[in-house]
């Protein structure tokens, strides 16, 4: 089977291609923003109409603007408009079967929520502009005329991560990263291994029986403070000492992203209300939809964990 696996540049989909490659039975193309010296792989601006010599039997849409901070400008650019491009090429190349790697996200609201399943309320409101375009990408999946799944990956780790923990070991080896302290409970997230999605992905790819919205998650929630200083012990990074409240912490988030929209030329804030609110607000899925029609992830969260640190051990500089 022919598979076209668009973000190829970037972690998920860069991963989906190895993996592919590895498992065997597929002919795979990539294509990304970046430049890569690999033969299987195409350079493309998604963001404007394009073509490419491939004739694929699925599509995996995973390019993706995935970071907390940016323009809305840019947002709609590459998860919005890219969505419908990639469309626009599913529909000239004969209908082949389109997988959307979309996120988690969509669901959150600024409170606990525990159990989400594929039914529970999205919007109207969202918690920032990557989620809210990633729904935007998801309406527009939906009106694909051919066979089309929705994925929703939740707090995707592991090997060549560039997303969700570097900007946490960055911030905990510098010394800056708090202590996050709480009133209640300390918040619990979902997780998912690299690996693991990539086999959901390709099991989804290989049936056609399989269409419709999935949350993916590892299915075995944890305390997300008492996991990141677990991973520092690992990987000895001294625990952080200084300890903030998070209702205090998102306050000040809030001030500095206001600071930092009125000055754009600052980049983007070193604490986001965003990232504060993994720390502030319990997310858990329900994932028996995912487990019945595409089998339990095939990592535990404890090896992916051991696998994650193995290779930050190994990093230059580490």
């Amino acid at each position: 089977m022919k598979l076209l696996v668009t973000g190829a540049s970037g972690f998920v989909g860069r991963k989906l291609v190895e993996h592919a490659r590895a498992a065997g039975g597929w002919v795979t193309l990539g294509i990304g923003r970046r430049a890569l010296a690999d033969p299987g792989y195409a350079s493309v601006d998604l963001s404007r109409p394009f073509e490419v010599r491939f004739e694929p039997d699925v599509v995996v849409h995973a390019a993706a603007r995935s970071s907390p901070w940016g323009s809305r400008a840019e947002f709609l650019r590459h998860n919005v408009e890219a969505t419908r491009r990639v469309i626009e090429f599913c529909e000239r190349r004969g209908r082949p079967k389109l997988i959307y790697i979309s996120s988690s996200s969509v669901f959150y609201r600024n409170e606990h929520q525990f159990d989400l399943t594929e039914a529970s309320p999205i919007g109207p409101a969202f918690v920032n502009t990557y989620a809210e375009t990633k729904f935007l990408g998801e309406q527009l999946v939906r009106g694909y005329a051919g066979p089309w799944v929705i994925l929703r990956p939740r707090a995707v780790f592991g090997p060549g991560d560039t997303v969700l923990f570097p900007r946490i070991l960055a911030a905990a080896r510098a010394g800056r990263l708090p202590y996050f302290t709480t009133d209640g409970p300390p918040a619990r997230g979902d997780l998912i291994y690299i690996d693991s999605l990539s086999d959901y992905i390709l099991r989804a790819a290989r049936d056609p029986a399989i269409t419709g919205e999935f949350n993916l998650t590892n299915a075995e929630p944890v305390a997300i403070m008492a996991l990141l200083l677990e991973i520092f012990a690992a990987l000895g990074i001294p625990a952080p000492t200084r300890r903030l409240p998070v209702k205090r912490a998102l306050a000040l988030a809030g001030a500095l992203e206001a600071a930092y929209r009125a000055l754009p030329f600052l980049g983007e804030p070193p604490i986001t209300r965003f990232g504060v609110g993994v720390f502030a607000y319990s997310k858990t899925f329900d994932v028996r939809k995912s487990v019945a029609a595409l089998g339990p992830p095939s990592v535990a969260l404890r090896e992916g964990i051991a696998r994650f640190t193995a290779w930050q051990r190994a990093q230059p500089g580490s």
